[in-house]
């Protein structure tokens, strides 16, 4: 069994709340697991060793939302947004018109392509969502498309009804026929829950099928209004509601008095030029709060989760620790895992060298590539 010392860190953000940075540091990795972390001076012997030369270590990022099953492109709705036109959320359906289109192996492939550009950027957790095909076949076909790529699969066939379709009928197809062909390939069920897309009864409806076969819930939440999104997934214990944009004090109450993870968005908000989730009053109020790319071709077509933290210390006034820690630790606990998003002893070896000295760099250097080393398991990518 070969054991990896990684010295001459100048500082190691861990995630762990019992020491969460540790500067001068080492970290030992064994059978791809963290075996020990502590000061260099103190660091154990090693059969290979890797010097860090200074720059800073920090986990894996943990990128809990993503739809990055698709086809097609969504430029002119962009531009259109950027000249004045307003976000509804109605795009999607175009995108759902270029996937039924597209051939498996060229969804595959573009799938594969994204998770190699987010694992390059340091992302070595995401979680993929179906959601742009809209029919048994083609919400099925995705899902196993995501297997491939992730273990974090998520059932969303309630993004959207389809043109062809009535709200009720489609529905009673997503929690019926569409969720038992798709339940074997999830991990998770999710509902759009947005006046255009699904009310509060619909969304219970789909969720508490999703609940009966197996699935954990998650809850698209409050993006574009106030609704009953975040309070349905506090209800039926949720692992996330995610964007979170638009809150009432009632909402926040939930969130903070449960187990439920306010998974933040910021890209989707910088490509709508819409307002910002209040960060800075989750956190306050004692909410577990994530971040995540929202990675998809209409209102958030990014895969780097440090450009995600640098917005939420500019726009949402968290601190760049908080940010970087809702980046790692916040997604492993929207995900409901303990073996990713921190460098505790006993956790996987995903970690990222920083061509910076500190974390801070994230924020404070924004847009440049600060990923000088990504370990994956352990492995050095």
């Amino acid at each position: 069994m070969t054991t990896t010392l990684i010295d001459g860190i100048g500082l190691l953000y861990t995630g762990d709340p019992e020491r969460e940075e540790i500067p001068d540091a080492a970290l030992l990795i064994e059978d791809g697991l963290v075996a020990w972390t502590g000061p260099a001076a103190q660091a154990p012997d090693a059969d290979e060793r890797v010097d860090a030369a200074g720059r800073a270590v920090i986990p894996g990022f943990v990128d809990s939302h993503a739809h990055l099953v698709f086809a097609g492109d969504r430029t002119a709705e962009f531009q259109a947004r950027m000249s004045g036109e307003p976000y509804t959320g109605g795009g999607i359906r175009t995108t759902v018109a270029a996937t039924r289109r597209a051939s498996e192996a060229e969804l595959a492939t573009r799938a594969r392509a994204l998770v190699t550009e987010m694992l390059a950027q340091g992302t070595t957790t995401v979680e993929i969502k179906s959601g742009y095909g809209l029919s048994v076949e083609h919400e099925r076909r995705s899902l196993e498309i995501a297997t491939g790529l992730t273990d974090e699969t998520t059932f969303l066939g309630a993004h959207v009804v389809p043109a062809d379709m009535d709200a009720d009928s489609y529905v009673r197809l997503v929690a019926g026929e569409m969720l038992e062909a798709c339940a074997p390939y999830a991990k998770w069920v999710d509902v759009f829950c947005e006046r255009g897309a699904f009310d509060g009864d619909q969304t219970r409806e789909i969720l508490a099928a999703g609940l009966k076969a197996g699935l954990g819930v998650r809850v698209h939440a409050n993006q574009l209004t106030e609704g009953p999104g975040v309070r349905i997934a506090c209800e039926l214990g949720a692992a996330s509601a995610d964007h979170c944009t638009h809150l009432t004090p009632g909402d926040v109450e939930a969130l903070s008095s449960s187990g439920t993870v306010a998974t933040l968005l910021p890209g989707a908000e910088f490509s709508t030029r819409s307002p910002y989730p209040d960060a800075r009053g989750l956190i306050d109020a004692g909410v577990t709060v994530a971040l995540a790319t929202d990675c998809n071709p209409g209102s958030s077509f990014t895969s780097s989760m440090a450009f995600c933290v640098a917005l939420a210390v500019r726009e949402m006034r968290m601190t760049p620790l908080e940010a970087v820690r809702a980046a790692t630790y916040g997604g492993a606990r929207a995900l409901r895992r303990t073996d990713v998003g921190w460098l505790r002893r006993g956790a996987r070896a995903d970690l990222v060298v920083l061509d910076a000295p500190s974390y801070v760099h994230l924020a404070y250097r924004p847009g440049v590539p600060l990923v000088h080393q990504v370990f994956h398991g352990g492995l050095l990518l």
